[in-house]
C-alpha cells in the first residue's frame, strides 16, 4: 500500500461518492416509459456499511437525479445525499456542513472530469480504474476495480485498513 495515500486515508471522516461510473458501471438503462434503471454491486454496498460502522460518514454527490439512487441510499443508511447538481463544487459546502466535517477530513471518489473540482480539494481523491485519464492523473489512489465492479468496496477497505479498522470490520465473519 502506497504510504502517501494511506497517510491521507487516516484522516478521512467523510467519504463522498459519485454514482454513475463509481457505484455503477456508468450505463444508463431507460425503459420505454422513461423509467431509469441502474445496477449496483452488492459488495460495494457491504463495504460502505463496514466503513460507516467504523464511524466514517458516507455521502452521495451526483449530477443526475434518480429515485433509484434514493432507494439505494435508504437501503445502505446513507443520509447525506445531493442529487441533480452538475456543479459539484457548488454543492460541496452544504454537504460538508450537513455532515459537520471539513474538507481536510473528506475523501471523494469519482470517475469523470466533472468530479475534478471536488477531488482536487479533498484530503483523499480516489478514482476508479476505468476513470477518465485526467481524473486518474489527479487521484491519490486509483482502484484496481472499475466503477460498479467493486471499486467502492476497494476504496472503503483501503480507508478501513489505513485507519487500522479493517480486521475488526471483517472479524464477525471469521467467528
Amino acid at each position: 500500500m502506497n504510504d502517501a495515500p494511506r497517510q491521507r486515508a487516516r484522516d478521512v471522516r467523510f467519504l463522498i461518492l459519485d454514482v454513475d461510473g463509481v457505484l455503477t458501471d456508468g450505463s444508463l438503462y431507460l425503459g420505454d416509459d422513461g423509467q431509469q434503471y441502474k445496477a449496483f454491486n452488492s459488495r460495494d454496498g457491504h463495504g460502505i456499511r463496514m466503513l460507516a460502522d467504523s464511524g466514517v460518514q458516507i455521502g452521495i454527490l451526483t449530477g443526475r437525479r434518480s429515485q433509484v439512487v434514493e432507494h439505494r441510499c435508504r437501503d445502505l443508511g446513507i443520509q447525506h445525499i445531493v442529487q441533480g447538481r452538475r456543479d459539484k463544487l457548488d454543492a460541496l459546502g452544504g454537504l460538508l456542513e450537513a455532515a459537520g466535517v471539513g474538507i481536510e477530513h473528506t475523501a471523494y471518489m469519482g470517475d469523470d472530469v466533472v468530479d475534478l473540482p471536488v477531488m482536487r480539494r479533498a484530503v483523499l481523491a480516489i478514482a476508479v480504474a476505468d476513470a477518465h485519464p485526467l481524473v486518474r492523473e489527479h487521484a491519490h489512489y486509483i482502484t484496481r476495480a472499475g466503477g460498479g465492479r467493486g471499486a467502492a468496496r476497494e476504496a472503503c477497505e483501503f480507508i478501513l485498513e489505513a485507519q487500522n479498522n479493517l480486521q475488526a470490520a471483517l472479524a464477525p465473519y471469521l467467528e
